[in-house]
């Protein structure tokens, strides 16, 4: 089944990712946990814990438009969210801070 991963950012046209190979939630949970630290990510929530709607922000938000522009780590975020969300359409929205479905 497909899956689509919709990034958006200020003053720039969305970023649309596509997948049929969503990662295995295990690895996806690891992949993100892995570019939420290596990304220096912050706990938005007062207690700490962290969803995976949450690293999907987060990472979006950290990597800016420009980290998408790597086809390979955009490709490889798609397949994390899609592995981790379980939802045939995702909506990031960096400038309103949501993540839809």
């Amino acid at each position: 089944m497909r899956q689509d991963v919709i990034v958006k950012f200020e003053n720039i046209d969305d970023i649309s990712l596509h997948t049929s190979e969503p990662m295995a939630q295990e690895d996806a949970s690891a992949w993100l946990d892995h570019e939420f630290s290596r990304l220096e990510c912050v706990a938005i929530r007062p207690t700490g814990k962290v969803l995976f709607v949450d690293k999907v922000l987060a990472i979006a938000e950290a990597a800016g438009a420009t980290g998408f522009a790597d086809a390979a780590w955009a490709d490889s975020y798609a397949r994390a969210a899609a592995g981790a969300l379980r939802r045939p359409l995702i909506r990031v929205d960096v400038p309103n801070t949501t993540v839809g479905f």
